[in-house]
């Protein structure tokens, strides 16, 4: 009886199936617990901050506001349907702005990741001195904010409070930063200047995790310093490269401060609309038309979007092509 009876509870006990026993289930219960008080939090954040507000300007883009009667009486929102997408796209400064911002980063983006890229491979070469202090001294303008940046750069760039303009002048020489043809030039040197020693640290903090032994070995088979620099330490920081010319797009699209101000400053070139950006805090702040900047602000988004994907898609060929 009492080996018949202890077969039937080992048969019981194998046949059970697996993971089904209380203390397994309940500590599985606990664990997703667990899991739901970190998880939770982030989705409900991200609700408020991100979900909510595109969901109201998408809302806001299909409505506008207009006149009742004879324009004697107060405004109504109606429902517009794509009108605002349609007014922003037939708006020549809306369009003339992708084209300022595309002539933008066409200069800037290559400035910014060569320059960022040079300073920290040399911060990072062997024959370097002073590490910490090059990297702190390189960062420190992006400490900076934007609007003391732009304003401490414009002090440089007015005529008779320049010192750069007066050495210039003495030198014989003449440059109007605000003219049309150097107003380009002297906004990405504005930029560049604020955020070229943050890229530099990140590529930097990526060309510390390149195996020391691999840039032995090139050495020892007569690769030079230049050939390691860009045959060897690039390739294998591909992904950091990937993801600052990747922030670095989607931020140039983005552009206000900089020539918001110059514009002030007198640059003739330099309208308020020269960029998207413009265009739609003039349409939501000073024509009070919240409806085209809505939809001008989700057709930016969108092209954001866009960029994202297609500098994604080359920087993952490129790591292919490099690996």
């Amino acid at each position: 009886m009492a080996l018949s009876s202890a077969r039937t509870a080992s048969r019981s006990a194998v046949r059970r199936p697996p993971g089904r026993s209380p203390g397994v289930s309940k500590l599985r219960r606990s664990q997703r617990r667990t899991a739901a008080l970190f998880i939770v939090p982030f989705f409900v954040l991200f609700a408020a901050v991100m979900a909510a507000p595109i969901g109201y300007a998408v809302w806001m883009s299909l409505f506008q506001e207009r006149s009742s009667g004879l324009g004697f009486g107060g405004t109504e929102r109606v429902f517009a349907g794509f009108a605002n997408y349609a007014n922003a796209l037939g708006d020549a400064g809306f369009r003339s702005g992708f084209a300022h911002i595309a002539l933008y980063c066409a200069l800037y983006i290559p400035v910014m990741i060569g320059g960022s890229l040079a300073l920290a491979l040399l911060v990072d070469s062997a024959l370097a001195r002073a590490k910490r202090f090059f990297q702190l001294a390189l960062f420190l303008p992006h400490a900076i904010p934007g609007l003391i940046a732009s304003i401490i750069w414009i002090y440089l760039y007015t005529p008779g409070l320049s010192p750069v303009i007066d050495g210039i002048g003495a030198l014989g020489g003449s440059w109007d930063f605000y003219s049309n043809d150097h107003v380009l030039a002297s906004m990405v040197n504005l930029c560049a200047w604020q955020w070229m020693g943050y890229n530099m640290v990140i590529f930097y903090a990526a060309l510390q995790a390149v195996p020391r032994e691999v840039i032995e070995a090139a050495v020892v088979d007569g690769a030079g310093a230049l050939r390691t620099a860009l045959q060897i330490k690039v390739p294998m920081i591909a992904s950091a490269v990937v993801m600052t010319v990747l922030f670095t797009c989607v931020g140039a699209i983005q552009i206000f401060t900089e020539p918001k101000l110059l514009g002030q400053r007198g640059a003739p070139s330099i309208d308020t609309e020269w960029s998207p950006t413009l265009f739609i805090w003039k349409a939501g702040f000073v024509q009070h038309d919240y409806g085209l900047a809505a939809a001008a602000s989700l057709m930016l988004a969108a092209l954001g979007v866009a960029l994202s994907y297609l500098v994604t898609r080359l920087g993952n060929r490129w790591k292919a092509a490099t690996s």
